[in-house]
Parts: C-alpha cells; sequence; structure tokens
C-alpha cells in the first residue's frame, strides 16, 4: 500500500515567504518559500514523476502551505500559497518507497492584506510575473519509527534550486466517513533561509529564515 507526502516547500518545496507591511517600517515584505509538502524517495528533481503517476492527489481544502516570517522582530508574520498541484506515494511498511512532488503557483501567495500581497509578489520578494512557479521534489525518504521522519528534496525558487530537508509526522490513513475516500495525512516543517534563493530584500529587518508549515492529506486515486 502506497500513501504519503509532505513537502509543499521549502513549490514544497518545502518553500515561501513573507513580508513586512506598512510603510513606515524600514524594510517592508519579507519572503518566504513553502517547502512544499513531502514524501519521497529516489526520485531526482530532473526527473520528477508527474501527477498522473503518484497514487494519491492533494486534497487542496485540507492541506496548507503555510509559513512564518520575523517582522522586525516584533511578531512572526503568517503567509499561505492557496493555489498548488502535484502527489504523492506512500509505503507506511517501506517510507524509502515513497516520494512527492509539488508545483505552487507563487502568485496565489496571501498575507491577508492586499498592499502587502502586491509588495511580496514585485521583483523586491517573489517576482511572480517572472518565476511563477516554484517547485518542490523529494529524492529521498526516511523513518525510523514509521511515524515520523524525513523527507529530502529539492527546493526550486527564483530559478535557484537548493536541497531541503523536511521534518515530516505521518498523522493517519484510513476512510474518510464522509467522503469515502482512502485518505493519508501528514504534518510537516522545515526552515528555508530566503537569501540563499537571491532574495535579500529587507534583511535583516525583516527575517532571513523562513519557518514553513506544512499540513497535508492525499487522497487516494479512485
Amino acid at each position: 500500500m502506497k500513501l504519503h507526502a509532505i513537502a509543499l516547500a521549502a513549490a514544497m518545496a518545502t518553500t515561501v515567504f513573507g513580508c513586512a507591511n506598512a510603510e513606515d517600517d524600514t524594510a517592508a515584505a519579507a519572503v518566504q518559500p513553502a517547502a512544499t509538502t513531502a514524501a519521497v524517495a529516489a526520485t531526482p528533481a530532473a526527473t520528477a514523476p508527474t501527477s498522473n503517476e503518484f497514487e494519491y492527489e492533494f486534497d487542496t481544502v485540507h492541506t496548507q502551505i503555510l509559513f512564518f516570517v520575523d517582522h522586525v522582530g516584533f511578531s512572526k508574520s503568517q503567509g499561505e500559497f492557496l493555489v498548488f498541484d502535484g502527489g504523492f506515494n506512500f509505503t507506511p511498511d517501506n517510507w524509502s518507497d515513497s516520494n512527492v512532488s509539488v508545483s505552487i503557483d507563487t502568485a496565489s501567495l496571501t498575507l491577508n492584506d492586499e498592499k502587502w500581497d502586491k509588495h511580496v509578489k514585485n521583483p523586491d520578494f517573489f517576482d511572480v510575473e517572472k518565476f511563477p512557479e516554484m517547485t518542490f521534489n523529494s529524492t529521498k525518504v526516511e523513518s525510523t519509527d514509521g511515524k515520523t521522519g524525513k523527507v529530502y528534496g529539492t527546493l526550486t525558487m527564483l530559478d535557484v534550486s537548493k536541497p531541503v530537508v523536511l521534518d515530516v509526522t505521518f498523522n493517519k490513513a484510513a476512510v474518510h466517513p464522509s467522503s469515502k475516500r482512502y485518505v493519508a495525512g501528514f504534518s510537516g516543517t522545515t526552515t528555508v533561509k530566503r537569501s540563499e534563493f537571491g532574495m535579500k530584500y529587507g534583511v535583516p529587518v525583516i527575517g532571513d529564515d523562513i519557518e514553513v508549515r506544512l499540513e497535508v492529506e492525499g487522497m487516494r486515486k479512485q
């Protein structure tokens, strides 16, 4: 039986970014890679599987790619990527047979403020017109206890590719009581340094380290 993923970005990766808000802030907006969601096997980024090759598809209603970034030391601002695609395979008894791939629409980024969103999408940060897509493709998945593990993969953002490691928890796999679909659920976290992808605006006033949190539900294809 196969199922699993979390990589959502550092798309997925693991990757995602937040930014600073008010104009009187010394530096505006920050960014964040969403490590896209991930579960993984030896699948090089250059030969990432297509969505048709995955046993599980993301339930996009119940999957979130969230990120948090330090805002001038006062708080951690939260953002989210709303549009993404991909899938995963997961073998509970042997995580090394698992893999995940996710593509994130960078223009779907929101920080719940129109002015803030506009800034983080411009060339200071994600430059979404030039780089409309962010991806995460797993290269290896491992676990020692069958409940927690690590998903290794490649996050590509702003046309720069870097390795990202996701800490993953396998929450549950069962038939959903309402949809009657077989569902696998995971949680994942990672930290991405945005400056390594060339996103240096506002550092260090706006945080360089982006905390990524992934909540993933995948439905087994019928």
